[in-house]
């Protein structure tokens, strides 16, 4: 019993010195901000046609950062999908981009799932680093001249009559 607390100040400094030797954990830091520009990419979808955010000027762009493994977005992807058929014909293009997710895993997800709009795949997320996205859904919409107009973190029924208002209000 004598030996307790040299023993308890030998595991706490173990600890602080583990803390201060282990290698720092990557933070995602949000660069996109609303009312600033987007940030530009250039990916591939699925099928392999290349997607660049700078000849999508000129139209409302609606980014959704979402997973196959992620139930809100399951949940969340049939509001989307009327949102897609419903702008059909409008100056408006949704895009979504897949988070920490296997490529490979649309080909099951497509079988039991409607996805139309292009899902693009962004090596090592280097896409959500530039987003600063740190979970799924997350959606941008980004107005005609490339500025971030919209950010919403977390599932949204997006062919309600209040969110139909928020994209069109850009368009």
């Amino acid at each position: 019993m004598k030996y307790k607390g040299p023993v308890l100040i030998s595991i706490i400094a173990i600890g602080a010195a583990l803390l201060f030797l282990m290698p720092g954990t990557k933070e995602y830091e949000e660069i996109a901000s609303v009312g600033k520009p987007a940030p530009a990419f250039e990916y591939h979808d699925f099928s392999g046609k290349m997607w660049k955010l700078s000849d999508l000027r000129g139209k409302v762009v609606f980014i959704s950062f979402w997973a196959t493994w992620c139930a809100t977005c399951e949940a969340e992807m049939p509001t989307k999908e009327a949102l897609f058929q419903k702008m059909q014909g409008k100056p408006f293009q949704m895009l979504g981009i897949l988070f920490r997710d296997d490529p490979m895993n649309l080909v099951p997800y497509k079988r039991t799932h409607t996805v139309s709009l292009p899902t693009l795949i962004s090596p090592d997320n280097e896409a959500a680093k530039k987003y600063g996205i740190t979970g799924v859904p997350e959606t941008f919409i980004i107005d005609k001249e490339g500025i971030i107009r919209e950010k919403s973190v977390g599932p949204k029924a997006w062919d309600s009559q209040e969110q139909i208002a928020l994209i069109e209000k850009w368009l």
